[in-house]
């Protein structure tokens, strides 16, 4: 045995414990008894502490030393680079930090529930305190010098840095600004109106998960208070919400996820369990799960399909014909939540989340200080104010979690996205004859075949600009949003 398939077995064990963590993750926040969470914790902490240890056992070390790389294929090659990458990492990150981040974060995400149901965010301020705490001393330990922030973006998005992403953002926000003036300057579309019964929405919620390719076989849909995707490989599942005078909060959380769910179905079998057998970062996730939900799912050609299953299953949602229908999926109007912004403000949410937790982890922010940021920031680039924490500062998961350096590729998911449709288009010239029908195959195909069945295979701009024929950038994004919102306000 040599040593190359000495460290793919071991890896191969570590890949299967990490799905077994994945799914604590999952229950906690599907099914588990609220009185188990302080239990949760510590089993968590325990499967970080097993897996820290494993990816840093002295041995991944001896066995990356004595690989002979010249002898490695593409895919060894690629194996590799992640799990050197990985080790590397690992060993700079103390076990018992790992371990303490862990459980301070289970611990935190039921805080956290409980203070957005309150509007409270004097109750999770402290454990929020802890969370950064340790954050700061992971993304020091990482950067060894370095930039703390761009240490811990890299866990998502490997090879960016935030001046990087802050000069393609930058060149986002002038036109994403002009364009939101414009079209709320401009009369609005009808909105839909009714009461939708919940389990209706979570029937057709399994219906449109299938039309977009979501093997029913190989998953399952749950609600949970923020929607998310969970496991890779034969056991990919997502959760949605619902909301009785909202339907298609349910409906466009299903399909992002879905988008999620379908790549990490896609990869190619051979490489479960290992560094391939993933998504290569959270950006190319995220393009994914955006091109599903909006350049697919609110499309005029989709929506159309879409329009006739609501009036079959709710009656009259009025609302005068598919255009207006249309239009009323794709309505552009203030809001306070990222999840159901409209494609032309979504960006602008990330932007406000980017650069506050940029600050949180320089310590140039504190805690106490958070909530006041975040309404100051939202009064200037929305021009209205927050009415209550669980539709500002506390709406997200994500800080409870520790998951700083992750909200950055949600917009370069976008971006991604951008550039996939433009190539996508030119790939399947009849595709909205195809959407119209609910025929979704070409395009989930062309997206599998290009984009999701390499997991981790190349880096992550590698893998866009090899399926676009050219360099990712926010131009085709841009673009599209212009064409498509002028033709809507008649721009």
């Amino acid at each position: 045995m040599t040593a190359y398939d000495k460290l793919m077995s071991f890896q191969r064990e570590t890949g299967a414990l990490a799905q077994v963590a994945g799914r604590l993750g999952w229950d906690q926040e599907v099914m588990m008894p609220h009185g188990a969470s302080e239990q949760r914790s510590e089993e968590m902490a325990v499967m970080e502490s097993i897996l820290h240890a494993r990816r840093t056992d002295p041995r991944v070390g001896e066995w990356l030393d004595a690989v002979d790389d010249g002898a490695l294929d593409e895919e060894g090659t690629a194996h590799l680079r992640h799990i050197r990458r990985s080790y590397e990492r690992g060993l700079r990150v103390p076990a018992k930090l790992a371990t303490d981040i862990a459980r301070i974060t289970s611990r935190a995400h039921r805080i956290w529930a409980e203070a957005r149901a309150d509007d409270d965010f004097a109750a999770f301020a402290p454990v929020l305190k802890e969370v950064v705490r340790l954050k700061r001393e992971e993304g020091a330990a990482l950067a060894a010098g370095g930039d703390a922030y761009d240490a811990l973006l890299d866990d998502y998005e490997p090879g960016a840095t935030a001046a990087q992403l802050s000069g393609m953002f930058g060149a986002l926000r002038p036109r994403l600004v002009a364009l939101r003036q414009a079209v709320l300057d401009r009369p609005q579309p009808a909105s839909l109106q009714g009461t939708f019964d919940e389990q209706a929405q979570m029937m057709l919620s399994q219906t449109v998960a299938r039309t977009f390719g979501y093997e029913m076989a190989r998953g399952r849909i749950d609600k949970a208070v923020h929607p998310f995707s969970s496991g890779s490989g034969d056991d990919v599942r997502i959760t949605t919400r619902t909301n009785a005078l909202d339907p298609f909060n349910c409906l466009y959380s299903t399909i992002h996820e879905v988008g999620h769910a379908a790549y990490e179905q896609s990869i190619r079998s051979s490489y479960r369990f290992t560094p391939l057998g993933q998504g290569v970062s959270m950006g190319v996730h995220e393009s994914q799960s955006r091109i599903y939900e909006n350049q697919l799912g609110r499309s005029r050609a989709f929506t159309s399909w879409l329009f006739t299953r609501m009036t079959e299953l709710f009656g009259d949602l009025g609302l005068d014909g598919p255009d207006a229908f249309y239009a009323a999926v794709n309505r552009v109007q203030n809001g306070f939540i990222r999840t159901e912004a409209d494609e032309v403000q979504y960006n602008l949410h990330v932007l406000l989340r980017f650069d506050l937790e940029q600050a949180l982890i320089a310590g140039t922010l504190e805690v106490d200080d958070l909530e006041a940021a975040w309404n100051e920031r939202f009064l200037s680039d929305f021009g209205f104010p927050v009415d209550k924490p669980s539709d500002g500062v506390l709406q997200d998961v994500h800080w409870s979690a520790g998951l700083f350096g992750y909200f950055p590729t949600y917009s370069l998911g976008n971006v991604y996205a951008g550039c996939l449709h433009k190539a996508l288009r030119a790939a399947v010239p009849d595709l909205d004859s195809q959407m119209a029908a609910g025929d979704l195959a070409a395009a989930t195909a062309w997206l599998s075949e290009n984009v999701q069945q390499y997991g981790g295979l190349y880096e992550p701009r590698d893998v866009i600009t090899r399926a676009c024929g050219e360099a990712p950038s926010e131009a085709p994004l841009l673009d599209y949003l212009e064409a498509k919102f002028g033709a809507i306000y008649g721009l």
